[in-house]
């Protein structure tokens, strides 16, 4: 598991460093969304709907509609302002019996593991939860936002719980439960004798979800009976991670370079489309040689390379060699 707080634990003038993880995890499938066509998969844009422009993640802000249609545009430096006294401390404000702790509040659960230097006052909070059989409400900020929490012990672990806060929890408001309903003994006997043959101690380990099965199922007999198809690259990605995609990228750009340069000079761009599309599959061929001494044409075959070079060149861009014209 990996920690996704790290702070500590103020119990009175106790302090104890911890470190926060997910307690639970859903064991759904994943699935993709994806063309049913090509089997590609189904991409999400963030897109202004003034302009119709993609929109970057820096330049996106919060915004606010009041009730008679104005807007409140509310950036990070606003959200900086905010206190948040308790974002690298969870806090204990009370000890309460836990049947008063209505089920409906509880949220989401974390475990609370001490740092090497914490064991003893880890231990000393652990035990006092348990003796007291008590839950300790506390406050505490997650993800930038303050929530509150309860601490209880769980298999020699202390465990933080998340809270709604009490105006986030509905009224239940269904007018048909103030009506007035007639049960008699005898229908109210037979229930609690259903309830009687099928009361058991609560096993959670005994239950499965038998549609995630399933699903399983169904898509191992697809891949066993060879009902699969490759994963589509998007236009742009198909030689990613292979080396086939820097050949490919290599020559377009020794194709760009040779085009830039025979542009360049005059006269050449014409000639430019034609010889960039031959450079990189033929190989130039043998220059006939002049009638000077061999020496006297080395020497002119490095200072028309040079000049070249000089011509065409640019900083940062690789340059094929050229062919050079026959000596007259």
């Amino acid at each position: 598991m990996r920690a996704i707080w790290k702070g500590a634990v103020a119990f009175g003038l106790v302090n104890v460093p911890v470190r926060l993880y997910a307690a639970t995890g859903e064991h759904e499938v994943t699935l993709h969304q994806v063309h049913r066509e090509d089997g590609g998969r189904i991409r999400y844009r963030k897109v202004c709907s003034i302009d119709g422009e993609q929109v970057e993640y820096s330049e996106i802000a919060k915004g606010y509609e009041t009730d008679d249609g104005e807007l409140v545009v509310l950036t990070d430096e606003d959200f900086q302002q905010l206190p948040l006294a308790t974002e690298r401390e969870i806090e204990v404000l009370e000890f309460v019996p836990a049947e008063q702790v209505d089920p409906i509040l509880l949220a989401k659960t974390y475990y609370l593991e001490p740092d090497k230097t914490a064991a003893k006052p880890y231990a000393l909070l652990r035990g006092a939860l348990e003796q007291a059989d008590r839950m300790a409400v506390v406050k505490v900020a997650l993800r930038q936002r303050e929530t509150m929490a309860v601490l209880r012990v769980r298999d020699n672990v202390i465990c933080l719980q998340t809270l709604l806060w009490p105006d986030e929890v509905r009224a239940a408001d269904f007018p048909i439960l103030d009506a007035d309903v007639t049960v008699r003994p005898q229908e109210l006997a037979m229930a609690s004798s259903l309830v009687e043959s099928l009361a058991a101690d609560f096993d959670p380990s005994q239950y499965e979800d038998r549609y995630a099965a399933a699903l399983e199922q169904m898509i191992e007999a697809k891949v066993s009976s060879g009902s699969t198809r490759p994963v589509p690259a998007p236009a742009g990605e198909e030689a990613e991670g292979s080396g086939g995609g820097e050949v490919v990228d290599l020559l377009a750009a020794l194709q760009r370079s040779v085009e830039k340069a025979r542009g360049s000079r005059p006269g050449g761009t014409e000639k430019a489309s034609d010889e960039a599309d031959e450079a990189p599959a033929k190989k130039p061929k043998a220059r006939a040689k002049s009638t000077g001494s061999s020496g006297g044409s080395s020497g002119g075959s490095s200072a028309a390379k040079d000049a070249d070079d000089k011509q065409a060149g640019e900083p940062g861009e690789t340059k094929p060699r050229k062919t050079r014209r026959k000596a007259s």
